[in-house]
């Protein structure tokens, strides 16, 4: 519960932001998370308002997360004050100078066909719980849908038994990021991983509705799955057949997803087809705005590498005269 004050300078301030920023349709959950955090801070601490020390005392919150997610965090509250600063020209506002300073990502981990196999036989061998009896199967297939279809982490819990169309094997993704909705048809050996899993699911749980969570567990009732025990229960698989990069790093959730795309255009060198007229498909498929978000995902690898010199070679190679050494 907020102090009368805080509510009444910040909060409300805080309510307009928000919808503003929604009327223009933008989602802003996780800014509201964050600017939410702030509230609570002012009222733990008494503050009636947001200064230096009452701003410096709630990033002193975030010393545990890396330097890049409090940057942002800091970030989101400064686009607020700059938004509160139109009516109240004297309110704080943080100086970014002050923000943690940005460093690189770390390159994704890319997972090969021959890994996401061992992980696939990793999850045969998980044992239910008592909270989770469909524990396997559900593994198996957040790895396959995570693998194979490109989905983000948050798609994927979110997806609904309504949300799947098991006979021809199409998951519709609704309002995911940049608030687009898109149908994502698998690949047959997906759709028949999809059906398998359903099948267990209504022998343990009966017939389903439509709003039941896809991924789910329970004793007494079906819950869905939160993204920390998914990400707990892949980790486990790649832990359990040694899945990690050249560097010894294990690799993140979302690099399944980088995966998936650089295996698309892995597929198309081979396969001898146009990889520029694909770009957009596969934007499409994963649900981006436009190809310079999907171009992103395409880490040039040594596989990459070889797959667009032997296509080159086929296709030219007689063009270019050979030098004796």
């Amino acid at each position: 519960m907020t102090s009368t004050s805080t509510s009444g300078v910040v909060e409300h301030s805080i309510d307009c932001y928000l919808d503003r920023q929604r009327a223009l349709g933008r989602g802003y959950s996780a800014e509201e998370h964050v600017l939410r955090s702030l509230i609570r801070s002012l009222a733990s601490t008494g503050s009636a308002d947001l200064d230096l020390a009452a701003f410096d005392q709630w990033c002193s919150s975030h010393q545990g997360l890396t330097g890049n997610v409090r940057r942002n965090r800091q970030r989101i509250v400064r686009n607020w004050c700059l938004y509160r600063q139109r009516d109240e020209p004297a309110c704080f506002v943080p100086d970014p100078n002050r923000f943690p300073r940005p460093h690189p990502h770390q390159a994704p981990v890319i997972v090969s066909p021959e890994q996401i196999a061992r992980m696939l036989a990793a999850a045969d061998a998980v044992q239910p719980t008592a909270d989770s009896s469909l524990r396997p199967w559900i593994l198996r297939l957040a790895t396959v849908l995570l693998y194979s279809a490109g989905l983000r982490r948050g798609e994927l819990l979110r997806l609904q038994l309504g949300d799947v169309n098991s006979r021809d094997a199409v998951l519709r993704i609704r309002q995911s990021k940049f608030h687009k909705s898109r149908w994502v048809p698998l690949s047959r050996d997906a759709g028949d991983e999809l059906r398998r899993y359903l099948q267990q699911r209504q022998r343990r749980w009966g017939l389903p509705a439509p709003g039941d969570a896809l991924l789910c567990h329970g004793t007494r009732r079906c819950s869905g799955y939160t993204g920390t025990g998914l990400s707990r229960g892949l980790h486990e698989l790649m832990n359990a057949v040694d899945v990690h990069g050249w560097d010894g790093r294990r690799p993140r959730i979302h690099d399944l997803r980088h995966s998936f795309a650089i295996e698309c255009l892995l597929r198309w060198y081979r396969e001898g087809a146009d990889v520029q007229s694909q770009l957009p498909k596969l934007a499409m498929y994963m649900g981006h705005v436009s190809i310079a978000s999907t171009a992103y995902y395409l880490r040039w690898i040594p596989e990459l590498a070889r797959a667009a010199s032997d296509r080159f070679e086929a296709s030219f190679g007689d063009l270019v005269p050979m030098v004796e050494a």
